[in-house]
């Protein structure tokens, strides 16, 4: 939040950029991680069993597209989200190793991903 007042990062929640409300329901990846979902792979479900999936890419797309515009070279990323996750993702309840949609097409794009 700092380095936000002082102008020096934006804030950017991936989900919210694709139209989730804040908090969403529950989701995991039911297939895959994050990179896999960016290859065409892979599936994320809320506990009612929704496929989220093409919502996830669409945030994760236009976290890139603001990144891009602002020339961003690092990104604090929420850890175990299905969107965020860096390092470790929950896969059908289980925590495993793995990176959210976004946090895996930043990394991907060049983009330096710090947990927080």
């Amino acid at each position: 939040m700092e380095l936000v007042g002082k102008g020096r990062a934006l804030l950017a929640c991936p989900e919210e950029l694709a139209g989730f409300s804040a908090p969403r329901e529950k989701a995991f990846f039911f297939e895959g991680d994050g990179n896999d979902i960016i290859s065409g792979k892979g599936k994320i479900i809320t506990l009612d069993g929704r496929d989220i999936t093409s919502q996830m890419v669409k945030g994760a797309k236009k976290t890139l597209q603001l990144a891009r515009k602002h020339n961003i070279k690092y990104a604090i990323m929420k850890k175990t989200s299905p969107s965020c996750g860096y390092g470790k993702i929950y896969r059908k309840g289980r925590l495993v190793k793995g990176d959210g949609v976004t946090a895996a097409l930043l990394k991907k794009e060049g983009i330096k991903i710090i947990p927080d």
